[in-house]
């Protein structure tokens, strides 16, 4: 398992450099990524998690695993909702976020091939949390208030 890096770590403040280059290595990678987020029991993970400036993140909502590559999106409609978000690269906190309640995710398939589809509920927010990561963002600067969980103990 790969170490996920935590609040504080520089790749996480970077944006991801786009993936070019859709070869045995970049399997390899997103077989971690998925092998990671199961492990550490998360909905999602991105790419600066475990130290890798790339624009990929996986993810798992429930309804089945899939990989994102270079994703972009938009809002549909002005509809949001703040719910509470945690991340694994911030443990012990959890917090409100507003986001989008529906969006458009364009993305790169694991053989380079385009697509988009249209997500809602815990999937349109882990979209949103994702690229965020990918882009520099973390949730706890977007969050409305902080909680720190009382059933955490820091290592």
């Amino acid at each position: 398992m790969a170490e996920i890096v935590k609040a504080g770590n520089p790749v996480l403040k970077m944006v991801a450099k786009p993936v070019t280059v859709f070869d045995k290595k970049l399997k390899l990678l997103i077989a971690e990524m998925k092998k990671d987020m199961y492990l550490a029991d998360g909905v999602g993970l991105a790419a600066p998690q475990i130290a890798v400036s790339k624009r990929i993140f996986v993810a798992d909502d429930g309804t089945g695993f899939d990989v994102y590559i270079n994703p972009e999106w938009k809002p549909v409609g002005d509809e949001t909702i703040i719910d509470v978000e945690g991340c694994l690269s911030v443990p012990g906190w959890f917090g409100e976020v507003e986001r989008y309640a529906h969006v458009i995710v364009k993305y790169q398939d694991i053989h380079g091939k385009k697509k988009q589809k249209k997500v809602s509920g815990l999937m349109a927010r882990c979209v949103q949390h994702e690229v965020d990561h990918i882009n520099g963002i973390l949730y706890i600067e977007r969050a409305i208030s902080l909680h720190k969980d009382p059933r955490y103990n820091e290592p």
